[in-house]
C-alpha cells in the first residue's frame, strides 16, 4: 500500500473520539480507524523502514489501572521507528519526536556526566543549537528544580544537567498537505534533523542496564 497522506476521514474520527471516548463510539467507527487512520501509518512506516528502521503501533488502547481518567481509548495513534524517532496523528496534526525518554537512573548518571564533560558536553549544546534553529523543539518532560547533587550551581550547562530526558519534538497543525503524501517528507525531514541528537544519545547514554527497563 502507497502513503498518500491522512484523509480527512481520520481527523474527524479522533475529533469524534474526543467527544466521545467510549466503547460504542469505538465499535460503531472501528472500520473508519482501520481504514483512515491505521491503514495510512503502516503504509508510512512502510515506506520510512529502509531508512530510519522498523516501524511499531501502539495499541489504541489506555492503561487505566492507576490512572484517575478512565476513558478507553487513546486519543492519538502513535509509532516508533528502531533506529529512533516516534510519529503520531491526532485531531490537531500531525508530530513527530525523537531522543531519549524517561530515561532509567543509570542513563541518566551518563547523560549528566557527559554534559558536564567540556568537549562532549558542547558538542551537544551545538547539536541542539542547530535544532532550533531548523525550528525544531527541544524539551525535557522530566527536571529538576536545581542542579543535581556533585555538580556545581554555576556550571555553564546547568540547564542541561537539570534533565532527566531529552526530546527534539516538531507538530505541525492541520494543514491540507497533511492529505497528501507530502506529510511523509515532513516526518522524513525531522527525522535527519534529529539524527546527530540521536547519535550524541547512543554514544554517551545508550540503552539501560537495569533489568526490566
Amino acid at each position: 500500500m502507497t502513503f498518500h497522506g491522512w484523509p480527512a476521514e481520520s481527523l474527524e474520527f479522533y475529533e469524534g473520539l474526543e467527544a466521545d471516548n467510549s466503547k460504542t463510539y469505538w465499535t460503531e467507527h472501528k472500520a473508519a480507524y482501520d481504514a483512515h487512520v491505521l491503514a495510512p501509518m503502516t503504509a508510512l512506516l512502510d515506506e520510512l523502514a529502509d531508512e530510519f528502521g522498523e516501524g511499531k503501533i501502539f495499541r489504541p488502547y489506555r492503561d487505566v489501572r492507576f490512572s484517575q481518567d478512565k476513558s478507553p481509548y487513546k486519543t492519538a495513534i502513535g509509532a516508533t521507528l528502531s533506529r529512533g524517532g516516534y510519529v503520531q496523528l491526532s485531531a490537531h496534526g500531525l508530530a513527530a519526536g525523537s531522543g531519549y525518554h524517561m530515561m532509567a537512573s543509570d542513563q541518566v548518571d551518563r547523560y549528566r556526566k557527559a554534559v558536564a564533560d567540556d568537549r562532549t558536553g558542547e558538542q551537544l549544546r551545538r547539536e541542539l543549537e542547530k535544532l532550533e534553529k531548523d525550528g525544531i523543539a527541544v524539551t525535557a518532560q522530566q527536571t529538576l528544580k536545581t542542579v543535581p547533587r556533585g555538580y556545581p550551581k554555576e556550571h555553564p550547562r546547568a540547564d542541561l544537567l537539570r534533565n532527566k530526558d531529552l526530546i527534539a519534538w516538531q507538530e505541525w497543525p492541520v494543514e491540507p498537505w497533511l492529505e497528501t503524501a507530502a506529510a511523509k517528507d515532513r516526518i522524513a525531514w525531522f527525522l535527519r534533523a534529529a539524527r546527530p541528537l540521536g547519535a550524541w544519545l547512543d554514544t554517551h547514554v545508550g540503552p539501560t542496564d537495569q533489568p526490566g527497563r
